[in-house]
C-alpha cells in the first residue's frame, strides 16, 4: 500500500510539474533575454513550441480538398456564355452550319367587315445560318423559308422565304467594305391597299437585292459610303372566275447611293450625318392605267450611334425624304422620316428591341403615287428559365396618303406572344397566338386571330 501511494503522488507531481509554468527560466523574444515568467511561444514555426488555441490552423481547408475548379488569371467571375446549352451546329470545312426544322399546327380566323372565314392549317418552317471561322474577313448567310398546307376552312396560304448573304473584307485596320445579297419571296397580303378584292391567289412578289458599300476611320471621323440595288417582280394574280390578272407594270428597279459621316465623341457616342439619293425605274414606261410611275428620291438624316455593350446599343435618326415622280399628274411624295433600331437589356436574361422605319408604298391606283408608311416595333425576350423563354411582340404601321388622293389613312396594330420550351439543345416544343388589327378612315376594318403549337428540332 506504501508503494501504490508513492507511485501515485509521484505521478500527480509530474502531471502538475508539466502543466504549471516554469517560476524561473529563460524566453527569447527578438534579440531581447529575460529571466523569470514569459508567456508561451506562439510562432509555429518554432522548434518545440506548443501553438496557442485560439490561431487559425497551419494549412487552409481548402487545401485538403481535390480537384478544385480553376480560378481565372485575374480572379474575376466568370461570364455567362449566351450561346450555352444551344446546339452546336454543323462544322463544313471553316465555316459552321446551324438548321433548324419546324413543324406547327395553327388554327386562323379573319374577319373583314360583316364576313369571316376560318381555316386550319400545317405550317413547316426551315431556317438557319451559315458562318465562317476564319481569322480575317467573314462569310454569313442567313436564310428562311415557310410552307403552309390547309388542313380545313377557307383562306390563301402565305408562303414565304428569305435569304441574305454579307461577305465582310478586312482590308486594313481602318478599312472594311461589305458586298451583300439577298431574295426575298411572300404573297402579298389580301389586306394591302394594291390587293385584288376578287382574287382567289394574290401576286407573288419576289425581291432580288444587291449591295457594296466601304467604311473607313480617320482618327474620330467614321465614313461610310455605300450603294443598293434592288429588282422587285410581281406574278400574276388569279382571280375567282378562273383568269388571271398580270401584275408586270409594277415591275420595277431602284439603285440607292447612300453616304454617311460621323464623329467619334467616345467610343460608345458617335453621332453622324446621312445623306442618300436614289432612282427608281419602272420596266413599262407607263402602267396599265397610262401613269409614268418611275421615280427620283431624295433624303437627310442625323442621328446618334450608341454602343454601350449588351446592355444599350444600336442608332437613331431623323430626317426628311422626298418621292418626286416622272409623271407630274401624280405630284410628290415627302414626309418626316424616322428609322432606328435599338436593342436593351435592363437586366440579364430579358432583351428589349425598338425598331422603327420609313418606307414608301408605290400605289397602282389612277391619280394616287402611294403612300409613306411608319413603322414601330417592340420585341420583348425574358428567359423565364434557363430552357423556358418567353416572348412579347407589338407592331404599329401607319400608311399616310396624300390628302388630295380619294385614299384613305390606314393603321395597323399587330401583337403577339409566345413560349419556347427546350425539351433538349435539339428539340423544343414552342407555342404562339397573335392578333392583327386594320382600320381604315374610309371602308371596314379587318381582324385576324392565330393560335399556333409546334415543335422545332436543331442541330
Amino acid at each position: 500500500m506504501l508503494a501504490g501511494c508513492a507511485l501515485l503522488f509521484a505521478h500527480t507531481a509530474a502531471a502538475q510539474s508539466l502543466d504549471a509554468p516554469q517560476a524561473t527560466g529563460t524566453a527569447v523574444t527578438g534579440t531581447a533575454t529575460e529571466t523569470g515568467a514569459s508567456p508561451a511561444i506562439t510562432d509555429p514555426q518554432t522548434t518545440g513550441a506548443v501553438a496557442a488555441s485560439d490561431l487559425p490552423p497551419a494549412l487552409d481547408e481548402d487545401f485538403n480538398r481535390l480537384n478544385r475548379r480553376e480560378e481565372t488569371i485575374d480572379g474575376l467571375r466568370t461570364r455567362i456564355d449566351p450561346e450555352a446549352g444551344q446546339a452546336s451546329g454543323i462544322r463544313i470545312g471553316s465555316f459552321v452550319l446551324k438548321p433548324a426544322l419546324s413543324e406547327t399546327l395553327n388554327h386562323e380566323r379573319q374577319k373583314t367587315g360583316g364576313t369571316s372565314q376560318s381555316r386550319g392549317f400545317l405550317e413547316t418552317g426551315l431556317k438557319g445560318s451559315l458562318t465562317s471561322d476564319w481569322s480575317r474577313h467573314q462569310l454569313s448567310v442567313i436564310g428562311e423559308g415557310i410552307l403552309q398546307d390547309n388542313l380545313s376552312g377557307e383562306g390563301e396560304e402565305e408562303p414565304r422565304a428569305d435569304v441574305d448573304a454579307e461577305l465582310r473584307l478586312d482590308l486594313s485596320d481602318e478599312t472594311t467594305a461589305k458586298l451583300r445579297a439577298g431574295y426575298s419571296f411572300e404573297r402579298e397580303d389580301a389586306n394591302d391597299p394594291n390587293a385584288i378584292a376578287n382574287a382567289v391567289e394574290q401576286s407573288a412578289v419576289n425581291t432580288y437585292r444587291l449591295g457594296a458599300a466601304v467604311e473607313r476611320d480617320l482618327g474620330l471621323i467614321r465614313g461610310s459610303v455605300g450603294l443598293d440595288f434592288e429588282r422587285q417582280t410581281y406574278g400574276d394574280v388569279e382571280l375567282d372566275n378562273g383568269t388571271t390578272l398580270s401584275q408586270e407594270d409594277r415591275d420595277r428597279n431602284t439603285g440607292t447611293l447612300t453616304g454617311r459621316l460621323g464623329y467619334e465623341l467616345s467610343p460608345a457616342l458617335i453621332p453622324f450625318l446621312e445623306a442618300s439619293a436614289g432612282k427608281s425605274i419602272y420596266d413599262l414606261r407607263r402602267d396599265t392605267l397610262g401613269f409614268e410611275r418611275s421615280y427620283t428620291t431624295y433624303a437627310g438624316r442625323a442621328g446618334m450611334e450608341v454602343d454601350l455593350g449588351e446592355k444599350l446599343n444600336g442608332e437613331l435618326a431623323l430626317g426628311y425624304e422626298t418621292f418626286r415622280f416622272d409623271d407630274d399628274r401624280l405630284g410628290d411624295l415627302s414626309g418626316l422620316s424616322v428609322d432606328g433600331r435599338v436593342n436593351w437589356s435592363p437586366q440579364r436574361g430579358t432583351d428589349v428591341l425598338f425598331g422603327l422605319l420609313t418606307y414608301l408604298d408605290p400605289s397602282t391606283t389612277a391619280g394616287n403615287p402611294g403612300s409613306i408608311n411608319y413603322e414601330l416595333t417592340n420585341i420583348i425576350t425574358h428567359q423565364l428559365r434557363s430552357s423556358l423563354v418567353a416572348t412579347l411582340s407589338n407592331s404599329l404601321t401607319l400608311r399616310d396618303f396624300p390628302s388630295d388622293t380619294a385614299a384613305s389613312d390606314e393603321t395597323t396594330w399587330r401583337t403577339g406572344a409566345g413560349l419556347t420550351w427546350d425539351m433538349s439543345r435539339y428539340l423544343a416544343l414552342t407555342g404562339d397566338v397573335s392578333y392583327e388589327r386594320t382600320n381604315r378612315d374610309v371602308g371596314p376594318s379587318s381582324d385576324t386571330t392565330r393560335v399556333g403549337v409546334g415543335l422545332t428540332l436543331r442541330r
